[in-house]
């Protein structure tokens, strides 16, 4: 691409086929309900960890009480569960039940292996600069 004008042009050109392919990739049946508006928060706890429901409102950008409620759905589905803290009993840790792991394992695989195929060939910096131009965009829709 020599132009910026170029470089939107193949890219607005492109995001709709993205995004189709994106919504194509079939949810697991025992996720149909929540599974669209909640897998970033599922995401999360797959590769990060369980963690507390502040964790997991700072991570995805909204508030606490937000987060409770999801997770308060899920749990009621047997899709997450919430345990005691070890070192502060106080505190919940919320992480994806046993039984539902491999499902959404499984849905998640598909895109993580996408992303490798574009991503491995990029240097660090590269990888770097692609995650920050995509959350730029973002940004600048809202």
């Amino acid at each position: 691409m020599s132009t910026t004008d170029e470089a939107v042009r193949a890219l607005l050109l492109l995001m709709p086929r993205l995004v189709g392919r994106a919504k194509r990739v079939p949810v697991p049946e025992q996720l149909r309900s929540f599974a669209p508006r909640h897998l970033s928060l599922l995401s999360y706890l797959l590769f990060d960890g369980p963690m507390t429901v502040n964790e997991l409102a700072d991570r995805l950008e909204v508030a606490p009480t937000t987060v409770s409620l999801m997770v308060g759905e899920l749990g009621r589905a047997g899709v997450l569960e919430r345990a005691e803290d070890e070192q502060d009993r106080r505190r919940r840790i919320v992480s994806v039940t046993e039984a539902r792991r491999p499902a959404i394992e499984d849905w998640l695989a598909r895109g993580a292996r996408a992303w490798r195929v574009a991503l491995d060939p990029l240097t660090p910096a590269e990888r770097a600069l692609f995650v920050a131009t995509l959350r730029t965009y973002e940004s600048a829709l809202e």
